[in-house]
């Protein structure tokens, strides 16, 4: 069955946490399934890579029923992400991007995203995750947004066929890595109904101006996946919780009491070689943190309103 478009609430819902299969790399897609329901989480965020679920290998639709089968005797929610590092190029780490110059290498990632679509629809998922990729070099601003957002449009047709929302993230570095930048994409293509945000709230504490309790209120009408991870002011490393600065409770709340139907995912791609043990210990901290969460605040954001 596929899922309905959500739309943003405001009924009060407690976090459903998940892990990121992009930190639990050296495990076959099975194992880290099985690690993660035994664990107790309530879904997963499935990278589509070589390692698991390759979106490029034959037979796809049939793998794709198999993890689907696998999802649901676990009890296991999911949101496809799509940040492989080399799943389309061996030699360049997320390329080809939306806004390379080359027609050709901009429809290849144009064709994962619209095959991540197809995935997310046979499993049921919440939502699809992209970004947007670095400006290339030579290449002008505004002429990599023209190009963001004419490679984007096919795939906002996928998802909307689908019924599965495209949920692009602001990523540090990028074309696109701001909640502003995210309002100016979504302006630039006309506000269409399937596109939504995924926050990353390691990345609000990097270089978001607001706090991210604060990122999580105004975020909240366009909101279709979370990230979670701890993280530095003016630093972009993941890193394990409590290494580095965020408040966590005021964050979970304020998820919370914007009604956000989806997943947060722990998202530590750079801790595989230990990713068992970071799972184990992940799903205590932020359950311990949403317990202690202080009652959610109105937001300081309007909503609908572009900070």
């Amino acid at each position: 069955m596929r899922p309905r478009l959500p739309e943003a609430g405001a009924t009060p819902r407690a976090p459903r946490f998940g892990y990121g299969t992009n930190g639990l790399a050296d495990l076959r897609l099975d194992d880290a399934l099985s690690l993660l329901a035994d664990l107790g989480y309530d879904g997963v965020g499935l990278t589509l890579d070589h390692m698991h679920l390759d979106p490029l290998a034959p037979d796809l639709a049939a793998r794709t029923r198999r993890v689907a089968h696998r999802l649901d005797a676990l009890g296991l929610e999911v949101t496809v992400e799509t940040g492989a590092r080399y799943v389309l190029d061996p030699r360049r780490k997320h390329g080809p991007s939306l806004l390379d110059a080359d027609p050709e290498d901009r429809a290849r990632r144009v064709d994962l995203l619209i095959r991540a679509v197809r995935v997310a629809g046979d499993l049921g998922a919440h939502a699809v995750h992209c970004f947007s990729g670095t400006l290339p070099p030579g290449t002008d601003p505004d002429t990599a947004w023209q190009r963001l957002a004419a490679s984007l449009t096919p795939v906002l047709d996928a998802a909307a066929t689908a019924g599965i929302p495209l949920a692009v993230e602001p990523e540090p570095g990028h074309l696109l890595a701001t909640l502003a930048d995210f309002h100016h994409l979504r302006l630039l293509l006309g506000d269409p109904q399937p596109l939504g945000l995924t926050l990353d709230i390691g990345h609000c504490q990097c270089l978001e101006p607001l706090p991210p309790a604060d990122c999580v209120r105004a975020a909240a009408p366009w909101l279709r996946h979370v990230q979670i991870e701890d993280m530095r002011r003016g630093v972009h490393e993941h890193l394990p919780f409590g290494d580095g600065e965020i408040d966590f409770p005021p964050v979970l709340a304020a998820l919370s009491a914007t009604g956000y139907q989806g997943l947060t995912v722990v998202e530590l791609p750079r801790h595989s070689h230990a990713g068992p043990h970071h799972a184990g210990l992940s799903l205590p901290f932020l359950r311990r943190a949403a317990a202690t969460a202080p009652p959610g605040e109105p937001s300081a954001t309007p909503e609908g309103s572009t900070p």
